[in-house]
């Protein structure tokens, strides 16, 4: 049997294969009518931020009311803060605030909005409202002082 021949063969074995393995196994629909497989696929719950009328069974809460600036700090600013990491001034280190608090608050409002160098927009906390982001801020540069 010639090389084209042996490949005709098993082109048209795999085609077989094929068709047999697709009729044996067919389509697997989960059990149970349209509407039950809807329901089964529909999110567990959802997520409701603070501030937001949503509420009841199934739904997780982000948040139960504003956050001090000392909670700010610690959830959102610790990381880096606490670390020295990619150069940020350690908390508590006058010396390492000193020349930022000098440039004035509305330069750190600035650099805490909309981030500095490696640092992110508002340190990564973007459900932080403004004033709590203040009070991060006031907590932050009055330890350093």
């Amino acid at each position: 049997m010639s090389l084209v021949a042996k490949f005709c063969v098993f082109v048209a074995a795999l085609g077989v294969l094929t068709l047999v393995t697709a009729s044996v196994h067919g389509e697997v629909v989960p059990p149970g009518t349209d509407a039950e497989i809807r329901e089964r696929l529909q999110p567990f719950g959802r997520l409701c931020r603070t501030g937001d009328e949503c509420g009841g069974a199934g739904t997780a809460r982000a948040g139960s009311g504003t956050m001090t600036g000392e909670q700010v700090y610690n959830q959102f600013c610790f990381a880096c803060h606490s670390t020295g990491v990619s150069e940020s001034p350690l908390f508590g280190d006058a010396q390492a605030w000193a020349p930022r608090i000098a440039k004035g608050v509305d330069v750190l409002w600035e650099s805490t909005t909309n981030g500095l160098g490696l640092m992110p927009m508002r340190g990564t906390c973007m459900n932080c409202s403004d004033d709590e982001l203040r009070e991060a801020m006031d907590y932050v540069t009055g330890q350093a002082q």
